[in-house]
């Protein structure tokens, strides 16, 4: 692999794989459901709508499947680390048992769905495992294994783990699954398509007006008309009020694809202790890799980057031997105050605007379980996991406690970023270096590209005034506040913000 292809990733996903492209909106169009977001959630919601006989829209900034979708490590599992005894007592047993049940039954949804399609994504069950490694960690599982019982959940507790000899004991789930994303949306892209859906790709929404009905607006000056609006976008595109930046916050993670040396290991596992270590099979051309992840830190808030990427290949070399890294990438996911994600009506005084996010890494299934919630919500049909999912909930405990904490994070990088004291000058930046820089005595961002040009940014978050930090692996500016992410040249590549950095004119 050459250095450029480490500088540019690519998910193991998108390698080698062919999907239709859609034009951008270029008209203004009337439509049933207008869903912005072309990733699983949006794709699917589309696809279940669709059935129903409703006629929609989607849009999306980039390319459909590019985003958080394509960036998964595609497990499908209800075992979503250590949530079912927190659950419990934050929330009671009968709230931790529908979380359980409404994840099981969007596995079983998809198994029907590729069985019955004949679905050729790569379908494969497997058993699911959390692990520790320390006393601390065991204890949290010893937790989570009692916690299963109260709920029934089908699971036992095991005493080693295959790979890691010090491992002081597991906890699985049985009968999960993996799977090849982009390859099991293809078909309901196709389908929606065969129904009369509309998909728009580079069409960048922007907000929504609501009267008689709904109005998409988009950042081409278009509109979607529609009875019902639906963000399905990572961050949602539309607050409506709802203070959705205030009550998420955004991290990164890292995954690495290898061909290991020693590999017989069957099962996903996670483990359960910091620095987390996810690890699970793929098959790719005909040879076994491993996918292996982890090293999850608050968006702009991690050391250099390369870092990351680098402990992962330690961990890999040390557990399996690696005869070949063949891909690495990282993915962004949002995690709300509870760690149950927010889907539903954006707000009690919007009820016609749905909103779906917050799946804290866990999207293959809570995609489809907001996917089924929101079709029926639309087609007026009962389910029985509205309440557990609404937007507008905010729970006493932890909620209240992670709301503070959350919001005195952004307080003290807001502080921190204005106070900083920057000593490197854009002249000393070498060809695909990018830094925090000083110009004019003020602080700034510059990144020089490969053919020797500087651009050089106001490194103020649009959306709220944070401070954004060089990320130098994916050459990126994340804020560390709110999650936002621009380019190198300061174009927003995931929000809450909308409006890019400001250029800065500049002389060497």
């Amino acid at each position: 692999m050459t250095e450029e292809r480490w500088m540019n990733p690519e998910p193991l996903w998108r390698e080698n794989e062919s999907f239709p492209r859609f034009k951008p909106l270029q008209e203004n169009i009337e439509t049933d459901i207008a869903i912005v977001g072309g990733g699983i959630t949006g794709i699917t919601t589309a696809y279940l709508l669709s059935l129903e006989g409703k006629k929609v829209a989607l849009i999306e900034a980039d390319h459909i499947l590019n985003g958080t979708t394509g960036h998964t490590t595609a497990k499908v599992t209800a075992q979503h680390g250590f949530i079912y005894h927190e659950l419990i007592q934050h929330f009671g047993k009968e709230t931790a048992r529908l979380y359980y049940q409404a994840n099981q039954q969007a596995i079983d949804f998809m198994a029907g769905l590729v069985e019955k399609h004949h679905i050729d994504c790569n379908w494969e069950r497997d058993d699911a495992f959390i692990y520790a490694t320390t006393q601390q960690g065991q204890r949290k599982l010893e937790l989570e294994h009692r916690a299963y019982a109260q709920l029934g959940i089908p699971g036992d507790y095991i005493n080693t783990i295959p790979f890691d000899s010090d491992a002081l004991g597991g906890l699985f789930m049985p009968h999960q699954a993996h799977f090849h994303p982009l390859k099991y949306l293809q078909f309901m892209v196709e389908e929606i398509i065969k129904r009369g859906g509309e998909i728009f790709e580079h069409t960048v929404a922007t907000g929504v007006t609501n009267d008689q009905s709904q109005k998409v607006m988009t950042r081409e000056g278009f509109t979607i008309t529609c009875d019902h609006a639906v963000s399905c976008s990572h961050f949602p595109f539309y607050d409506g009020n709802g203070f959705y930046f205030s009550r998420m916050y955004a991290e990164r993670s890292y995954v690495i694809a290898i061909e290991p040396e020693n590999h017989d290991t069957t099962g996903m596992y996670l483990s359960i202790d910091e620095p987390k270590r996810s690890v699970r099979p793929v098959q790719y051309q005909g040879k076994s890799l491993l996918l292996i992840g982890g090293e999850s830190h608050r968006t702009g808030e991690g050391i250099d980057t390369a870092f990351h990427y680098n402990a992962l290949e330690e961990f890999a070399a040390q557990t399996f031997g690696v005869k070949e890294k063949l891909f690495q990438w990282s993915a962004q996911d949002l995690t709300t105050l509870d760690k149950v994600p927010y889907i539903g009506k954006i707000t009690r005084n919007k009820p016609d605007i749905y909103v779906a996010t917050g799946f804290r890494k866990w999207g293959m299934t809570t995609s489809t379980v907001a996917a089924r919630l929101i079709t029926d919500s639309i087609m007026g049909k009962d389910n029985p996991y509205v309440s557990l999912y609404t937007p507008s909930r905010f729970k006493a405990n932890p909620s209240i406690k992670q709301f503070i904490s959350q919001n005195f994070n952004v307080g003290a990088h807001l502080l921190e970023g204005k106070m900083e004291l920057v000593g490197t000058r854009p002249k000393a930046l070498k060809k695909g270096q990018g830094d925090i820089v000083q110009i004019r005595g003020e602080r700034a961002g510059a990144f020089r590209d490969e053919d020797g040009n500087l651009h050089v940014l106001d490194t103020t978050c649009t959306h709220m005034g944070c401070e954004v930090d060089w990320n130098s692996a994916e050459r990126t500016w994340d804020c560390p506040c709110h999650g936002s992410r621009f380019s190198y040249d300061g174009e927003v590549m995931e929000g809450p913000a909308k409006q890019p950095l400001t250029k800065l004119d500049h002389d060497e």
